[in-house]
């Protein structure tokens, strides 16, 4: 656990311009930096990063954060890398605080889902010891592939250059027990023998006799998104079981969350704006071959959310390229229940089934790239392949299969958050189903996608001038005025108001971290330590809000004014609640206290 005070200090200590520009080179624009933004493709900047108030936004596809979540999500690091990397760019070392002490000051810690989800699993062998190993094994199969006539003629029969093999670094694990003895000559020591486990290289049976995991396969590097060896797939060269053989779940190897190829068609995919998600090795090498850089392998497991956010933060495009059996067709299922509370109204994902008998392995080499290509632009896209998978069991022409339908597309639908993607799905279920618009609506329990979309402009307006919306803009610009703020005004919030549910949240955490705020200076973002709030992408909109925000603002003003609307609404409410009741009902009390409101 990392103490929450060194996060703020490194923070304020750190200038995300400096950190960013590392890697993304950025411009000045008035009083911020502006880029074309590194997480998805576009040609006019909106990805703009704030000096005074050290945070980065993207108008295009929202990305939001500090200089921990760029490394985070720009660079691959996990959670305790990034935090290392920028303070070791400042000069300060990292503390640690002890389980006992962590426990004690929990609610002071940096939220644990997000060291969950950033961070290696804990362990006393350090990440680097096990990426040092993967590295050396690497090595070391690809140098056995040299020297393997079996090995060389299998790829060759598959159709790889040598060149392409060495760019995916292709190696062969040797047939026997104990080979990676070789490049360990403490093989069989306690320390070593652990090491090797750990990194799932060697296997321990009961007996506690240790034996290589992979043994003559044709072996593929899998890259982390630092460019770094975290596991392997081994292929095998006869007609054995398993056909492939991945690397186990490690301190760094994850199948739910890494991509074959991603880290080195990064740049395809942003120059192409297109990701090609494929479910084999030698799918990708093969078409990297014949120049489709752009394409990417899940690893032996169902497509996951994980891959699919890492793959939005990428490109607007997303095609799903499977075989045409029904496998192929459940995968394609799967991915697209994965991606339908994520996909939003810029992005496009789609399906392509390629003829029965081939995979774009055999497709490109038989019919090249121009004809891949083209089958790439005839891909299904998301809705049409939705409604054709749910049709294809239903008789629509009677009453019972348009019943069906319905029932099965409600969750469906309720998990898309796309307005405009919402209502094309609520519209084509209206003419299959024959059902009227707004008895659909109501029978699927949904607010009507339409009116949202007629209104978006009206309420995008009306946000901007809530009370709770401005006060929450206040205080994230500086928390020292929550002082000023009646709590009381906020106990009688509805429930089913987000900003100011958001703004409550915000309020508690000032109220438990004192030592926080006395110290907060402009340059540090309170949403730091909010990773895990229910509100976070509201609290990040409403944030990128005060981007211009500068000297020239009168912060006093601005809060003074919507706790004064605030405190109206109050008395509105009151004054409503109050004249609701018969005149004769009123108590004394009540009586003075509505003719007191009314003066005010």
């Amino acid at each position: 656990m990392i103490p929450q005070l060194f996060i703020h200090d490194l923070l304020s200590r750190v200038d995300i311009v400096d950190a960013i520009d590392r890697h993304v080179p950025l411009k000045k624009a008035g009083a911020n930096f502006i880029a074309c933004c590194p997480f998805h493709s576009e040609k006019t900047p909106s990805f703009t990063v704030s000096q005074t108030k050290q945070f980065y936004h993207c108008f295009g596809c929202g990305a939001h954060g500090n200089a921990i979540n760029f490394l985070i999500d720009y660079g691959g690091l996990s959670f305790v890398e990034a935090v290392s990397d920028l303070a070791a760019n400042v000069g300060l070392q990292v503390p640690q605080e002890s389980d006992k002490t962590s426990k004690e000051v929990n609610s002071n810690d940096v939220p644990q889902s997000y060291i969950n989800e950033h961070s290696t699993h804990s362990s006393e062998i350090s990440s680097q010891d096990l990426i040092a190993v993967m590295q050396t094994a690497t090595q070391f199969y690809r140098e056995k592939l040299k020297v393997s006539e079996k090995a060389i003629a299998y790829l060759k029969e598959r159709g790889l250059s040598g060149k392409i093999a060495a760019r995916f670094a292709i190696g062969y694990a040797p047939a026997g027990w104990q080979n990676l003895g070789e490049v360990f000559p403490d093989y069989k020591s306690e320390s070593i023998r652990k090491l090797l486990v750990k990194a799932g290289l060697v296997i321990t049976n009961d007996d506690s006799n240790q034996y290589d995991r992979f043994r003559d396969r044709i072996m593929f590097p899998i890259l982390n998104q630092r460019g770094q060896i975290v596991g392997f797939g081994g292929r095998v060269l006869e007609q054995e079981e398993p056909k492939y053989l991945n690397s186990p779940e490690t301190a760094l190897f994850e199948k739910g969350r890494e991509l074959y190829n991603l880290f080195s068609s990064r740049h395809a995919i942003r120059e192409a704006n297109c990701v090609v998600v494929v479910e084999g090795y030698m799918d990708v090498i093969m078409l990297s071959q014949h120049g489709i850089d752009y394409a990417v392998a899940t690893l032996g497991t169902a497509t996951t959310s994980l891959h699919i956010q890492k793959l939005l933060r990428q490109t607007d495009n997303i095609i799903f390229c499977f075989d045409g059996d029904n496998a192929g067709k459940k995968a394609a299922w799967r991915a697209l229940e994965n991606s339908l509370a994520l996909i939003s109204d810029g992005k496009y994902l789609s399906f392509l089934f390629l003829p029965e008998g081939d995979d774009p392995d055999s497709y490109i080499r038989n019919y090249g790239k121009e004809s891949f290509e083209k089958k790439l632009k005839q891909s299904i896209p998301l809705t049409e392949f939705l409604f054709a998978e749910i049709c294809s069991e239903l008789n629509l022409q009677s009453l019972e299969g348009r019943a069906k339908l319905v029932n099965d597309v409600k969750p469906l639908l309720h998990q898309v958050k796309a307005s405009a993607l919402s209502l094309i799905l609520l519209n084509r279920l209206v003419e299959l189903s024959g059902i009227n618009r707004n008895e659909l609506e109501e029978l699927l329990q949904i607010r009507p996608p339409g009116r949202k979309i007629r209104k978006l402009e009206n309420l995008a307006r009306r946000q901007l001038t809530t009370p709770y919306r401005r006060l929450i803009r206040a205080l994230i610009y500086n928390p020292n005025y929550s002082v000023k703020l009646d709590r009381n005004l906020l106990v009688e919030c509805s429930v089913s108001d987000e900003e100011a549910n958001a703004l409550k949240e915000l309020i508690g955490f000032i109220d438990t971290h004192p030592h926080l705020i006395k110290k907060t200076k402009l340059t540090t973002s309170l949403l730091t330590f909010l990773q895990d709030s229910p509100y976070r992408s509201l609290l990040e909109k409403i944030e990128s809000e005060i981007l211009e925000w500068g000297d020239s603002i009168d912060l006093e003003v601005e809060f003074l004014g919507a706790l004064e609307k605030l405190q109206q609404i109050h008395r509105n409410r009151r004054m409503t609640e109050l004249r609701s009741k018969s005149l004769n009902k009123l108590t004394e009390e009540e009586k003075r206290e509505l003719q007191r409101l009314a003066m005010l």
